[in-house]
C-alpha cells in the first residue's frame, strides 16, 4: 500500500467530523476549511511517527484542537447580532455562519446534527477558546478528561475545572430543547408541513399568514446587518418593507434546522438573497436567522432562479 492509500485509509474517515469540530470552535465554514486543511498536512507529515495507529482519532483531534486554538488567538469570536451589546462597534465584528448539512456526511448522527445547530455554536463562541475546546471534546465528542488533558497539554483537574466553568458560563444561554428533538416530535410530515407553509406565505406576500405561524417571542435577524427585531409586532413591520419584493424559496440542508434558500425579485429574475434558518418550538417559528453573505453554492444550490420559477 502506498503511503497515501495508507493515509486515506487510516485518516480520511474522520474528515468530516473533524471539520464539524472545527466549525463549532471557530463559527465559520470557510475558518474550518483552512483549521481542518492544516490539520491534515500536519497529519500526513506526523503519521509515521504515531506509535498506536488505534489512536489516530484522539491524535486528529489534538492536531485539530489546537490548529483552532492558534487562529483564535488572533481572530474575534463569531457573533449573531441578537447577541451584540449596545456599545459594540460595528465595523469590528466577525459575524457567525451557516452550516451545510453535507459536510457532516451521510452517517451522521442526531446528537452530530445538533452540535452544528446555531443556538449552540453560537452560545459556545462566548466562551473562552480553552474552555471551548474541553467542553467540546467531552459533552460533544466523548472525550475522557484524560484524553482531553493529553490533547491540551494539561491535568485531568485543569480540564475539570474547566468543564465546569464552560457550563456555568452556558447556564440560560441554550433553548430548552434542540432542533433535533422538534423536528423528530413533528415528525417528517409535520416538518413538511411547516415548511410548505412559510414558504407559500412568502411567496404568496402574505405577510399575516407569516406572521401567523411566529411565536410571540419570536426574534428575526439578519447578519451582518446589526439591527434584528423581536416579537410579532416589531417583525410584522420589517415584513412590510421586504415582503411585497416578491420571493421564491427553495427548501435547503443546514445546521441541522429547517433552512431555505431565498430569492428575491430583481430585474426579471430570482436573485439570491440569503439563506434563511429557522428555529422552531413545536409548530411555531421561535427564532429566524437569515444570512445574507452564505454563498448558495456551499449548500448545492444555484445563485439565481428563472423568472418562472414556482409559477
Amino acid at each position: 500500500m502506498s503511503t497515501s492509500e495508507q493515509f486515506t485509509s487510516i485518516v480520511e474517515r474522520w474528515r468530516p467530523e473533524l471539520h464539524a469540530h472545527c466549525y463549532r470552535m471557530l463559527g465559520s465554514t470557510h475558518d474550518a476549511d483552512d483549521a481542518l486543511q492544516e490539520t491534515m498536512v500536519r497529519a500526513w507529515k506526523g503519521l509515521d511517527g504515531l506509535a498506536d495507529r488505534d489512536a489516530v482519532r484522539p491524535w486528529l483531534y489534538r492536531i485539530a484542537t489546537n490548529r483552532c486554538l492558534s487562529m483564535l488567538t488572533h481572530r474575534s469570536r463569531r457573533e449573531l447580532p441578537t447577541e451584540l451589546g449596545a456599545d459594540t462597534p460595528v465595523a469590528e465584528v466577525a459575524w457567525l455562519g451557516p452550516y451545510p448539512d453535507e459536510r457532516l456526511g451521510p452517517e451522521a448522527e442526531a446528537v452530530t446534527r445538533e452540535s452544528v445547530e446555531v443556538a449552540f455554536v453560537a452560545a459556545v463562541q462566548h466562551l473562552p477558546a480553552r474552555q471551548r475546546a474541553v467542553l467540546l471534546l467531552r459533552e460533544v465528542l466523548g472525550f475522557s478528561a484524560k484524553e482531553v488533558a493529553a490533547q491540551l497539554d494539561t491535568t485531568v483537574a485543569g480540564v475539570n475545572s474547566a468543564l465546569q466553568r464552560a457550563r456555568a458560563a452556558l447556564d440560560g444561554r441554550l433553548p430548552d430543547a434542540t432542533q433535533g428533538a422538534t423536528l423528530r416530535g413533528l415528525g417528517d410530515d409535520g416538518v413538511r408541513a411547516v415548511a410548505r407553509r412559510y414558504a407559500e406565505a412568502w411567496q404568496a406576500g402574505d405577510i399575516e399568514a407569516i406572521v401567523a405561524m411566529l411565536a410571540e417571542d419570536a426574534r428575526y435577524s439578519m447578519p451582518p446587518l446589526p439591527r434584528w427585531y423581536a416579537g410579532r409586532a416589531d417583525i410584522r413591520g420589517f415584513l412590510a418593507e421586504v415582503v411585497p419584493m416578491g420571493w421564491r424559496f427553495l427548501p435547503a440542508r443546514a445546521n441541522g434546522q429547517l433552512a431555505f434558500a431565498t430569492y428575491r425579485w430583481e430585474d426579471g429574475r430570482y436573485v439570491q438573497s440569503g439563506l434563511d434558518v429557522l428555529s422552531l418550538r413545536g409548530s411555531r417559528v421561535v427564532e429566524v436567522v437569515a444570512f445574507l453573505e452564505a454563498d448558495l453554492r456551499d449548500f448545492g444550490l444555484p445563485d439565481e432562479l428563472p423568472a418562472t420559477a414556482g409559477s
